[in-house]
């Protein structure tokens, strides 16, 4: 690759919002033919692990922003993200003309993963990331398609925040640019107006005085760590059309919040 990657996650309510999610997949998808930048694509599916939990009679139960995942609950996450989710996101992005191909942390293995805490379960945080799979997709010309599923090294399954896999990728890519897309426009103040720029500092501010909550937590904690890390820029934003999207993803244009 010539270009630095960029990493693009997605999630939120967008994911539910089937005129956003499409219109979102063409511009990826048109971003791919004219960009020199290759684009990888992870995703989340909250909302959609929600509804299929509740087959099993089972309400979500969040700590730190992160979900509580056990045995039965980790089979319901992985078939939703590594399957349902993850095929719906490649079927329209190719519906648009992209080359996508979907894959979880599981397969390579791309995403080594630790236990974080009894407490949640089968919950983990990545470790290790091996990027050669994701490599050969983009010398293919494909739009790699990532599920957050990671291993251990005894190959057990694991729920991983998204936004801490998108993080971790961007990271080891060594990606230009981590774009958020949800239904988040960008991160609030104690006014609540947006804040257009952020540093680690003010991250570490906003957690400190309870101003970002739930799971903008951890979504902040991983801006912080990806630019520390090398990530040339992290931005978070929501969608208001193509054209929006592309000057956000060129830099050409801010109408979120951009993280250095």
């Amino acid at each position: 690759m010539t270009a630095r990657p960029i990493v693009v996650k997605i999630g939120g309510s967008m994911m539910d919002d089937e005129t956003a999610l499409t219109g979102l997949c063409e511009a990826l998808a048109g971003l791919g033919k004219t960009s020199a930048a290759p684009l990888v694509l992870v995703h989340g599916g909250g909302k959609d692990i929600n509804r299929h939990l509740a087959w099993l009679n089972e309400e979500p139960v969040f700590k730190d922003g992160l979900r509580v995942t056990g045995p039965a609950a980790l089979k319901v996450v992985e078939m939703t993200l590594s399957g349902y989710v993850n095929k719906k996101l490649v079927g329209l992005l190719n519906a648009h003309g992209a080359k996508a191909a979907g894959l979880s942390g599981v397969d390579g293995p791309t995403f080594l993963c630790e236990p974080i805490s009894p407490e949640l379960g089968q919950v983990g945080r990545i470790e290790t990331v091996r990027t050669g799979l994701v490599d050969v997709l983009l010398a293919g010309g494909f739009l790699p398609v990532v599920s957050p599923i990671s291993v251990d090294e005894r190959q057990a399954h694991y729920n991983v925040n998204a936004d801490d896999a998108a993080s971790a990728l961007a990271i080891a890519l060594r990606a230009e640019r981590l774009i958020f897309v949800s239904d988040v426009e960008g991160v609030r103040g104690a006014d609540g107006m947006r804040i257009a720029d952020l540093d680690g500092t003010a991250i570490d501010k906003l957690i400190a005085d309870g101003v970002a909550s739930g799971g903008m937590i951890p979504k902040l904690r991983s801006c912080k760590a990806a630019v520390a890390r090398g990530v040339g820029a992290v931005h978070i934003c929501g969608w208001d059309g193509e054209g929006k999207f592309a000057a956000q993803v060129s830099g050409k244009a801010n109408s979120g919040t951009i993280i250095k």
